[in-house]
């Protein structure tokens, strides 16, 4: 399979809360690193710092309002409609979920599926959801880390691209092994980008193969 691109990957990015990976996205594509744009950064919170970050770089950004959808029995589906409407009309290629605090329904999942990416502060597939490095801490782990995987409608759920690992430390709490596992996110999510704008992701089942990697050279990273 052909790696070349004509041109750039057209990405989107969802978020709701300080936009920390994005800025990772956007500094990775400065440096060269991610053959990619990012052509829209929405947010389901108004004063996301996520907006503020993509403003910031001149990057087209939009508050996608959940309260109009609010009451409908299809709330979910509708406002993911609103935001499929949006990705369709800018060409995207790839979605990413950054911080993004809404879970996804079968409307965004089936028209993007394979091609939308989701990072999360655990070794999937334990710690799914949310306060995972106290879990972590609390189950006595030895390790924890980060892990890029496409989105299913299974929260948490769906094949892992990347993964890294950090040690759990004898006096650690959940903000310092959070922050430790953050500077590892920042470099998975846009390797992860990288490989699909290169073409070297491929599904089977639950198995994501990176086309070309070497043995344990891509899948999963250690870090110290």
């Amino acid at each position: 399979m052909s790696t070349d691109r004509a041109t750039p990957l057209r990405v989107a990015v969802l978020a709701s809360g300080r936009g920390s990976n994005l800025q990772a996205i956007i500094d990775a594509i400065a440096a060269g690193q991610i053959q990619a744009n990012i052509v829209a950064v929405i947010s389901n919170k108004r004063d996301a710092p996520a907006l503020e970050r993509a403003r910031a770089h001149g990057l087209p950004d939009l508050f996608l309002d959940p309260k109009p959808f609010a009451g409908r029995p299809d709330s979910r589906e509708a406002y993911d409609r609103a935001i499929l409407e949006v990705l369709e009309q800018r060409q995207v290629e790839l979605v990413l979920l950054a911080g993004y605090m809404k879970i996804v329904t079968g409307v965004l999942v089936n028209a993007y599926a394979n091609r939308m990416m989701n990072i999360h502060p655990s070794l999937l597939p334990s710690f799914p959801g949310l306060d995972v490095q106290k879990k972590a801490i609390d189950w006595g782990c030895k390790l924890a880390g980060c892990t890029v995987h496409f989105v299913t409608e299974g929260v948490d759920e769906g094949p892992i691209i990347l993964q890294a690992a950090v040690p759990i430390l004898d006096d650690d709490t959940p903000d310092a092994l959070a922050a430790r596992i953050l500077v590892q996110e920042h470099k998975i999510f846009p390797r992860a980008v990288q490989l699909f704008a290169e073409r070297r992701l491929r599904v089977e089942g639950r198995r994501v193969v990176i086309d070309g990697a070497k043995p344990h050279g891509e899948a999963v990273i250690s870090a110290s």
